[in-house]
């Protein structure tokens, strides 16, 4: 079960507490997710070939393409 915690004045969710490695972040990474959750399921989808958009197919992060 999430837990809210603080660390120096800012609110922070942690969605595993208890565990050996916390997954916890603050109000302004929250918003991110939100506003980006079609990407991040697409992402999961896909096993990480794709979030939604070019990014993948054009070269960019997370392309098998070679950098240079």
């Amino acid at each position: 079960m999430p837990e809210i915690s603080e660390y120096k004045g800012n609110k922070l969710i942690c969605l595993n507490p208890g565990s050996k490695f916390t997954f916890s972040f603050g109000l302004s990474k929250a918003k991110m997710i939100l506003e980006n959750l079609d990407s991040i399921k697409k992402f999961v989808e896909t096993n990480g070939e794709s979030c939604g958009d070019d990014t993948a197919a054009a070269g960019g992060e997370g392309s098998q393409a070679e950098p240079f």
